[in-house]
């Protein structure tokens, strides 16, 4: 990792009181482009990020991620296929405020984040979450979850509508459906495995707005099923 150009490794303690110097520079001192910028938050092995820079050219993406074991193998592919608007950072996606600035990031993918069903401060989604991506997202900015979770879904259609914000496009079955755009069919390396199980898998895309966000207090159905751990087989991909 440590030689790969498109990682950048950043130790807690070097921007636990400051900024990183990329903060409000992504385009101009590492991209060296204008492209808008995409994230993917906890991206794993960097298949959705790699995937996405595949269909869409006109965007830079950045893929974030605490554990740099599963990032090496997109990073590595990204750089064994020159692909050079690709970046992966290491750090805590509760650290990213301190990288990114106002109306640095176009739009966020959460893919398959874990629905910390009994953690709510650590729902991807939450409040708490959604209040630090408006911090750096565009106006009109649009945040993506894909989950196989239900209570994830379910908690984040709650949470789009007490906040009232603009609903672009969900989907209960992403694969029932007679046309799904090409992004969407970007499969990772445990949705595989939940495909194999019968699990559906769902798709929401917002716009945060800029009011006081209201954390939403309803009952939600828990998944009846646990995530799969890391000793799972690898699937052929």
């Amino acid at each position: 990792m440590e030689r790969f150009d498109n990682v950048l490794q950043v130790p807690y303690h070097t921007i636990q009181h400051s900024d990183h110097p990329l903060k409000g520079n992504w385009n101009k001192k590492f991209f060296k482009n204008n492209k808008p910028i995409v994230l993917e938050l906890g991206c794993g092995k960097g298949e959705y990020t790699i995937g996405l820079t595949k269909l869409d050219n006109s965007k830079n993406y950045i893929g974030v991620d605490i554990k740099g074991a599963r990032m090496w193998k997109g990073a590595k592919f990204a750089v064994d296929n020159k692909i050079d608007n690709v970046a992966f950072l290491r750090t805590s996606i509760e650290m990213t405020g301190q990288f990114f600035a106002a109306g640095e990031i176009s739009e966020i993918w959460l893919t398959f984040p874990d629905p910390q069903m009994k953690k709510t401060r650590k729902r991807l989604t939450s409040t708490r979450f959604v209040e630090m991506y408006r911090n750096f997202l565009v106006p009109e900015g649009l945040i993506h979850l894909k989950t196989d979770s239900n209570f994830q879904y379910q908690y984040t259609l709650e949470m789009v509508k007490i906040n009232q914000f603009e609903v672009i496009d969900h989907k209960t079955d992403i694969y029932a459906e007679d046309e799904v755009p090409e992004r969407l069919l970007i499969k990772t390396f445990y949705e595989k495995q939940w495909l194999l199980q019968g699990i559906k898998i769902k798709y929401i895309s917002f716009i945060p707005n800029q009011n006081k966000l209201i954390e939403p207090d309803v009952d939600i159905a828990p998944d009846s099923y646990r995530s799969f751990g890391r000793r799972a087989v690898t699937l052929e991909e």
